[in-house]
């Protein structure tokens, strides 16, 4: 049984009527540009065969109703009458928490929703399991209630609520590649105006993907701690961003900075001037 079909099967028994629509975001690998996201600079990342699948249908009143299937069919409810405040015990209703609040701030003209989430992006392990969700749940609201969103809104939706909700500093490429991936393209984006250029992959060619077994988590990570290095670093240099440090004036001035601030932004510099 495939994510598509698990999920329209425990929907219909757990809401006793079937799904209405079905939707998919993929997981992403970034063949290049790490760290240089949140710096405003330019990636190179491809979604993967491996996804967030919502089952789900609209409402006929202002009800939230989720069911996690990898959980053990957690359940959440919330209402969008009340104001949406973060789950005391799971962690995963606040990435569907976070995208419902965000989107109400964007376009308040939608009602309820039944949803039940599965998903195969393997979680912790870089491969952005929770920019899939967060897509997949903006997707949903989108095409339920037909909101005038498109990928890249829903993306910066996504991200939002990461950062402000759920609580991790993230950049905008891992939403960003899970809404507007294609199939056979890699995705060159700048991650500052948000552009995007699909581009092709050599034929006969794969990426292999492997796993080293060391969890990842984002949040409560050293994530959040080197992104704060690097808007030292922006700082230091009166710039938005490490985007906007060359190379050159970088290395004439790093022995004045943090030590620990000059390891971390000096590799986000490099990399942001070899891909220009």
């Amino acid at each position: 049984m495939n994510l598509k079909e698990k999920t329209r099967a425990l929907f219909a028994e757990i809401f006793g009527y079937p799904a209405t629509h079905t939707i998919q975001a993929p997981g992403r690998v970034n063949l290049i540009g790490e760290h240089t996201d949140y710096n405003d600079g330019f990636v190179l990342p491809c979604a993967i065969d491996y996804q967030t699948v919502i089952s789900c249908a609209p409402r006929d009143d202002r009800t939230v109703r989720v069911i996690a299937a990898d959980y053990d069919n957690q359940v959440d409810e919330f209402s969008l009458d009340a104001p949406i405040v973060t789950h005391d015990s799971q962690q995963w209703s606040n990435y569907v928490r976070g995208v419902v609040k965000h989107l109400q701030q964007r376009n308040n003209a939608f009602g309820g929703v039944d949803m039940v989430i599965s998903g195969n992006v393997p979680q912790g392990a870089g491969l952005s399991s929770s920019a899939s969700l967060e897509v997949a749940v903006g997707t949903v609201f989108q095409q339920l209630y037909h909101l005038p969103l498109d990928g890249a809104q829903i993306a910066l939706n996504g991200q939002e609520a990461e950062n402000q909700f759920v609580g991790c500093n993230c950049g905008i490429m891992d939403q960003l590649i899970s809404a507007l991936g294609k199939k056979d393209h890699a995705l060159l984006i700048d991650c500052r105006t948000l552009g995007a250029k699909a581009v092709s992959m050599p034929k006969g060619v794969a990426v292999v993907i492997i796993n080293s077994n060391f969890k990842r988590t984002l949040v409560g990570s050293e994530y959040n701690t080197r992104r704060e290095q690097c808007e030292t670093g922006a700082r230091f240099f009166q710039q938005p961003a490490l985007r906007d440090v060359s190379l050159e004036a970088f290395n004439a001035v790093a022995s004045e900075l943090d030590p620990v601030v000059a390891k971390t932004c000096s590799p986000c510099i490099e990399r942001k001037c070899a891909h220009r």
